[in-house]
C-alpha cells in the first residue's frame, strides 16, 4: 500500500511538468522505496548517489553555517538532478531537462516531498 501511494505521488510529480524526466524516493541510506526512472537507469546507482550527495550537502551546510539543508541541485549539460529530504527518513530525487523552469520544479518537488513525508 505504501509503495502504491509513493508511486502515485511520483506519477503526479512527473506529470506536473514536462521538465521532470524521472523521479525516485529513497531511504536516507540509499535504498530505493519507489521510482519512476527511465528503462536502463540503475536504481541502485541512483539510490547510492542521491544518498551520498544529500549527506554531503547536509554536512557542508552545517559546517559552513548555512543552516538546515533544503536541497541539493546538480547541473550538467544534459540536465539537472534535484535532491531534497522528504521527512527525516527519505530522499526525493528528480531528474530534470536542461532548459527546465526551476522555480516551478522547486515548488512541485517541495509539495511532493511534503506528501511523501506524510506517507512514510
Amino acid at each position: 500500500m505504501r509503495a502504491e501511494l509513493l508511486n502515485s505521488i511520483l506519477s503526479e510529480l512527473n506529470g506536473s511538468t514536462a521538465d521532470i524526466e524521472a523521479s525516485a524516493v529513497l531511504s536516507t541510506d540509499g535504498l530505493m522505496m519507489a521510482s519512476m526512472l527511465p528503462a536502463g537507469m540503475d536504481e541502485d546507482r541512483v539510490g547510492a548517489m542521491s544518498a551520498a550527495m544529500l549527506s554531503l550537502g547536509d554536512r557542508t551546510s552545517r559546517e559552513l553555517a548555512r543552516g538546515e539543508l533544503e536541497q541539493v541541485l546538480v547541473k550538467g549539460h544534459r540536465g539537472y538532478v534535484l535532491m531534497t529530504h522528504a521527512g527525516n527518513d527519505a530522499v526525493l530525487t528528480a531528474l530534470c531537462k536542461p532548459n527546465a523552469r526551476l522555480g516551478l520544479i522547486f515548488l512541485d518537488v517541495k509539495r511532493a516531498a511534503d506528501s511523501i513525508s506524510k506517507v512514510i
